[in-house]
């Protein structure tokens, strides 16, 4: 099909605009899918082992999330000892579930395309010689 026969339906059809950089990194997504799991949120150490992460990428990771709004980080002490624990904010589960959706459009969309290739790549019969 040639460019200028695309209806303006189709221009930009497969684009995925909600595929965003900031949740599309693999780290990033890992520790969202963790927190949108844990509503009540995770110990740094439990989110760390869950991703499997350094403690430098996962605090590296948790700062460029908190600072784009989507995660909530609170550090302070039980029994005396520092613990850090890590909750996904309402804006964070927003644009996780959004994220989420594209994907599944992005799946849905390869699904479509692998039905239809398995379709018009039937095997022919040959006949015996």
């Amino acid at each position: 099909m040639a460019e200028s026969d695309r209806s303006p339906r189709e221009a930009g059809r497969y684009a995925y605009d909600g595929l965003a950089r900031l949740l599309h990194e693999r780290a990033r997504l890992s520790i969202l899918s963790s927190l949108a799991a844990h509503s009540e949120g995770l110990l740094f150490n439990d989110l760390k082992l869950l991703c499997s992460l350094s403690d430098g990428n996962l605090s590296r990771h948790l700062q460029t999330l908190q600072e784009a709004g989507l995660v909530e980080v609170w550090k302070g002490f039980k029994r005396n000892r520092p613990q850090t624990l890590c909750r996904i904010t309402p804006q964070g589960h927003r644009r996780f579930l959004d994220y989420v959706t594209e994907l599944e459009n992005v799946v849905a969309d390869a699904m479509a395309a692998r039905s239809s290739t398995q379709l018009d790549v039937e095997p022919k019969q040959i006949s015996p010689a």
